[in-house]
């Protein structure tokens, strides 16, 4: 079970490079809106012990000092990076956030991009959408096809809409990077055939410039799961490939 400080690394990611990650939730438990069957961070009742979260200046203020210390050691950074345990976009002051971290990143580390991995459940809401569109890497979460299968790989809190999210999706008119997770296992199959047609017409719909396509690579607080090796995700997308979609395949 992961536990991050409130800055953390950098650590290299199969996804973005050596990433300086930022985590807006409580440092010694979670904060989200999913309890995904294969979040790294284990179950949300396991990270219940500790709820206080960062405040915008305190995460300004260790971003400032990780930011030196790597231009002082000459640490490559390629990616700023909000993940950390649980759901970023919870943070209430999580667009006045962005902005003192772009300014920081300009300031300190102006080749580096800034990176959001979000549930994408609180895009509908104003100035998170317009927090996410100052980021160079919105990378925004779409694991199934359906409210059924949405609701069986991330078990979602209160109300969840698919069609929702898709249309508040729908707003970056593309500029976003949509990110899939495919595994197996007893109660959910990215596979299945109703679900991969149902999610490979989202990405239709909403053609994000990239889309993430990868598999469990830590363990998981659901036994069971299997992983999808990297040939048998290619072949799971391979209609969208031949339609020009630009996906990054992790295994």
């Amino acid at each position: 079970m992961m536990r991050e400080d409130t800055v953390f690394g950098p650590i290299f990611s199969r996804r973005l490079g050596s990433s300086l990650g930022i985590n807006l939730l409580p440092r010694n438990g979670k904060l989200c809106n999913f309890d995904c069957i294969y979040c790294e961070c284990g179950w949300n009742r396991d990270g219940l012990g500790d709820r206080a979260l960062p405040g915008a200046d305190e995460v300004a203020a260790r971003l400032e000092a990780k930011l030196l210390e790597c231009r002082r050691d000459g640490v490559k950074i390629d990616s700023i990076t909000f993940s950390g345990d649980g759901e970023p976009t919870l943070h209430p002051d999580f667009a006045r956030i962005i902005d003192s971290t772009v300014e920081l990143r300009d300031r300190y580390c102006p080749e580096a991009k800034v990176s959001v991995l979000s549930n994408a459940t609180k895009v509908w809401r104003r100035e998170v959408f317009e927090a996410l569109r100052k980021v160079d890497n919105p990378i925004l979460k779409v694991d199934g096809g359906t409210d059924a299968a949405v609701k069986a790989v991330n078990r979602p809190s209160g109300d969840y809409s698919l069609p929702d999210i898709v249309e508040s999706l729908g707003r970056f008119e593309g500029n976003f990077i949509m990110q899939t997770m495919f595994l197996k296992g007893a109660a959910f199959d990215s596979s299945e055939r109703d679900n991969l047609e149902k999610w490979m017409d989202i990405v239709r719909r909403l053609r994000p410039r990239e889309i993430m396509v990868y598999t469990i690579d830590r363990e998981t607080p659901m036994e069971g799961l299997e992983k999808f090796s990297v040939d048998e995700m290619r072949e799971l997308v391979r209609p969208l490939i031949e339609e020009g979609f630009d996906i990054q395949i992790r295994g």
